[in-house]
């Protein structure tokens, strides 16, 4: 068998307070292996990740243990040594490629600025013109010369990745290369990154909180909670039978596209650093716990199989997945549309030079029913959003309420017109003002759309906090003081506090984890079945619209390409364009396989 590229030995990374981040990891990797490290926010994926690189941040330290690259230690020999490691043997991509490339420099220094600090120079420029070649990216002077804003998301994230390749790494560390990318962007990073390990041997760490992309490309998934490891195997065995209740937990909460059923989320919520019990730091949240043993003993990483290992006293106990659960959704109302848009046409820029973002976009949504809306980034999904909701001009077209025109603008439209329909945007922090507390944020639209009294404003933000599952002690802090899961939670609760008939989710769910996401798709379909709300769902997720919604509408460049039942459209496609987004939508995987290029290009 050939020797490790990594080899992690009990390490353990803690706070300079002394509580642990990271412990009792042990981890190896070899040539052209891919592992996964999955698990929710808090568990210290990136923190283990970075650790990997021998870097740590500020107020953390790595305490124990040995992490060696190809033979070379990177917890030992100050930080100067290390950092000479650092892009020749062991390289970072991080989640954000817009935030980690260097908006000053071009695309050509960014790529040489690499082989320049290991003193690679020589040929630098046809080292660069390689590295682009082999992510797939033009190898040619006018895009050397791009800034990072001038290039696509997923071209952002190839620059990253050659960089990260540009020297000869052996091992490159990923850590969510492909949150918030759309399914055929997404799809493009995944195929070049098993070219490049397959061509190039690269060993891989690829974390992330998403399953089924993690299960689609890695050979050995390790999932990770509150700083251990607690399951790791072979990705075909790990998926199809987990030993672990959390494994389990995080599998049932990954929505199918080509396998819809009801998802559902794991009871309680991830502990904090502080927050971690002295015993099984998951049995607060586990079904099948057994007591006092669980609450004062941490279990032992026990081998199961050969290449299978579990931390779990009763993982013999766990129950299989249940894959063919029915997936249960609400018929719409009969009568008339609750929302109708009519050839609504919209853009940017000056009558000059517009662009048309919509174009001649029609559709209709039943009183209870849940319409997605999927596409590409720049399909235009968030501006017929906001067309909806007056917070963009439309050029043409309608929008009609039970069958009232709407003003194009929020401002000319009604107070009752504004309560009945709102929105819920990617991201919670353009709703939250971040100096109101998180009471004040829910209870204002009541106060000032359904005109109610301040203790009556109060006592609904205070039972919809309930509804959203979050603690009433949450209404006192600030949303900065907030998980992104828990950020999102009061967003929805601040939209229900205008009593709505309509809300529009603009891609709510793609930064969550997949368990937080789970526990807010339950939430949207219980308020469906007990309010008889009505969604429009924007997403790039497929899964995601395989298990909440009733019909789907596909856009591209602004223009339906397609609509219909969720069912028919994802199980047979009828144009080509949806065919690819179909083909590129990630899925629980027993084998790593992608598909090839040519089915999503």
């Amino acid at each position: 068998m050939t020797k490790p590229v990594l080899l992690v030995r009990a390490l353990r990374v803690e706070l300079d307070s002394g509580l642990p981040i990271v412990e009792d990891l042990d981890l190896d990797l070899r040539g052209g292996e891919v592992v996964g490290i999955v698990g929710e926010s808090g568990s210290g994926k990136t923190t283990m990740a970075l650790a990997l690189l021998g870097f740590t941040r500020r107020g953390v330290a790595i305490r124990s243990g040995t992490v060696e690259v190809e033979g070379s230690a990177l917890t030992e020999g100050g930080e100067r040594s290390v950092r000479s490691l650092r892009g020749r043997l062991v390289s970072y991509v991080a989640q954000d490629p817009g935030a980690a490339l260097n908006p000053s420099l071009r695309v050509g220094d960014l790529v040489g600025d690499m082989l320049r600090a290991h003193d690679a120079g020589g040929k630098a420029e046809g080292k660069v013109m390689a590295a682009l070649r082999g992510v797939n990216l033009p190898a040619e002077q006018e895009f050397l010369r791009r800034f990072p804003h001038q290039l696509s998301g997923g071209q952002q994230q190839r620059v990253a990745i050659a960089t990260a390749l540009v020297c000869g790494a052996k091992l490159v560390v990923l850590d969510e290369p492909t949150t918030g990318l759309d399914v055929v962007t997404q799809a493009r990073i995944l195929n070049e990154i098993q070219r490049l390990r397959s061509e190039q041997n690269v060993a891989i760490v690829y974390v992330s909180h998403d399953l089924a992309v993690v299960s689609s490309i890695a050979d050995r998934v390790a999932v990770m909670y509150a700083g251990r490891i607690v399951e790791e195997g072979p990705t075909a065995e790990l998926v199809a039978r987990p030993r672990h209740p959390y494994t389990r937990g995080l599998l049932s909460s990954v929505p199918d596209p080509v396998r819809p059923r009801r998802i559902q989320s794991i009871p309680g919520v991830s502990v904090g650093v502080g927050d971690r019990p002295p015993g099984c730091a998951f049995a607060p949240r586990c079904l099948q716990r057994t007591e006092p043993r669980a609450l004062m003993e941490a279990p032992p990483f026990e081998q199961i199989d050969t290449h299978h290992r579990v931390r779990c006293f009763e993982w013999h106990r766990t129950p299989s997945l249940e894959w063919e659960a029915p997936l249960i959704t609400k018929s719409s109302a009969p009568g008339v549309d609750l929302l109708e848009v009519d050839s609504l046409t919209a853009g940017y820029g000056s009558r000059l030079a517009p662009l048309e973002a919509v174009r001649n976009v029609s559709f209709s949504v039943a009183p209870g029913e849940c319409l997605a809306i999927v596409g590409e980034s720049g399909s235009g999904k968030s501006t017929l959003a906001r067309c909806i909701v007056g917070l963009h001009p439309q050029r043409a077209g309608r929008v009609l309420l039970e069958g009232a025109v709407l003003a194009p603008g929020a401002a000319r439209r009604t107070r009752e017109a504004r309560r009945r329909i709102q929105i819920v945007f990617q991201n919670p922090n353009e709703s939250l003002n971040p100096r109101h507390r998180v009471g004040n944020a829910i209870a204002r639209p009541a106060s000032i759309l359904r005109k109610l009294s301040a203790q009556d404003a109060d006592e609904e933000a205070a039972r919809l906090l309930g509804m959203v599952r979050l603690s009433l002690g949450l209404r006192d802090r600030f949303p900065g003081e907030l998980s992104g899961g828990e950020r999102q939670r009061v967003a929805i609760a601040r939209a229900l506090s205008a009593k709505p008939d309509l809300i529009i989710c603009d891609e709510i769910t793609s930064a969550l984890d997949v368990s937080v996401q789970a526990a807010v798709l339950e939430l949207l379909s219980e308020l469906r079945a007990e309010l008889g709300l009505a969604l429009v769902f924007i997403t790039h997720d497929l899964g995601v619209v395989a298990s909440i919604a009733d019909r789907m509408l596909v856009l591209e460049s602004g223009a339906i390409r397609e609509q219909g039942g969720v069912a028919a459209v994802l199980s047979d496609p009828q144009d080509d364009y949806t065919r690819r987004l179909v083909a590129a939508a990630p899925r629980l995987m027993t084998s790593p396989a992608l598909p090839h290029l040519s089915e999503v290009e």
